[in-house]
């Protein structure tokens, strides 16, 4: 009981949403007006100038996951701004999370990133549009991608957005302790395989996924390209993987945690050839 209520602490205070939302995220919008400086940007009336902000971030963050993903969106992103809680909760289960995409790829931003976290939209409204990129090509978070990829991508392309608040250095102190995520497990429609699965706190599953994603990129980026064309062309993630690298994630991966196991003086500054976002 302890454990839980700690981990549900830990989601509530995470980048994007981990758990699904409930059905009130399917209900229809009705609270927002589109920002007139922006019409893919729609604000709940009052906040415009918290609007202003996101609209200003927009077309780099758009950019920078478009690189990232090779491909464009599918269509033009729609952001919804709260800025009220109960906006916020109106269509978000978890409502104390900072951003979310719901079920039914609708990107929604929380009163806390024109607040408390200011200083996170930028990169959480890149990871947050990675999500709804991907969205748009195969469905909210698919089954056929696990979930360290799924966050481990998005993070990623936003430079640490969502994993950002631990350390490469804690994260490697982590692998040496054995906790590493389990890349074997494999998601179903009804089972998703999320940190606590790989004893890991949400921090650390974010963040050690990253450095994975990064791992592979920086190692044959042309491969990793074909992989998330792949991936978003709608193949099972294991399938375009094998037929990539002739082998299994976690085979393929062993060489990262070779690494991390062989170079203890790593610090925070030197993230073990993670690749940067942008291809």
């Amino acid at each position: 009981m302890r454990f839980w209520l700690a981990f549900t602490a830990l989601a509530m205070l995470s980048g994007c949403a981990l758990t699904v939302s409930d059905p009130r995220a399917l209900r229809q919008i009705d609270s927002f007006v589109p920002l007139a400086s922006d019409a893919r940007i729609w604000v709940e009336p009052g906040h415009e100038a918290y609007g202003a902000r996101v609209a200003e971030a927009l077309p780099a963050a758009i950019a920078r996951v478009e690189a990232a993903h090779y491909l464009p969106f599918a269509r033009p992103p729609r952001v919804y701004v709260c800025g009220s809680d109960d906006c916020f909760k109106r269509y978000v289960m978890t409502p104390k999370l900072s951003a979310a995409v719901v079920p039914d790829n609708r990107l929604i931003l929380s009163p806390n990133l024109d607040g408390r976290e200011k200083h996170r939209l930028p990169a959480l409204l890149i990871h947050e549009l990675a999500h709804l990129h991907l969205g748009q090509r195969i469905g909210h978070y698919h089954s056929t991608l696990p979930v360290w990829f799924h966050e481990g991508w998005a993070s990623l392309t936003a430079d640490g957005g969502g994993a950002d608040y631990t350390t490469d250095a804690k994260v490697f102190e982590a692998i040496r302790a054995g906790k590493r995520v389990n890349l074997g497990a494999r998601d179903t429609p009804g089972k998703r395989h999320r940190a606590n699965a790989s004893q890991l706190n949400i921090y650390e599953f974010y963040r050690q996924s990253m450095l994975l994603v990064g791992w592979l990129k920086a190692h044959d980026e042309a491969r990793f390209r074909e992989l998330v064309l792949a991936v978003q062309d709608n193949t099972d993630f294991e399938i375009a993987f094998w037929n990539l690298y002739g082998q299994a994630p976690a085979s393929r991966l062993a060489g990262f945690f070779d690494g991390v196991q062989s170079e203890p003086a790593f610090n925070d500054n030197e993230s073990i050839q993670a690749a940067p976002a942008k291809p």
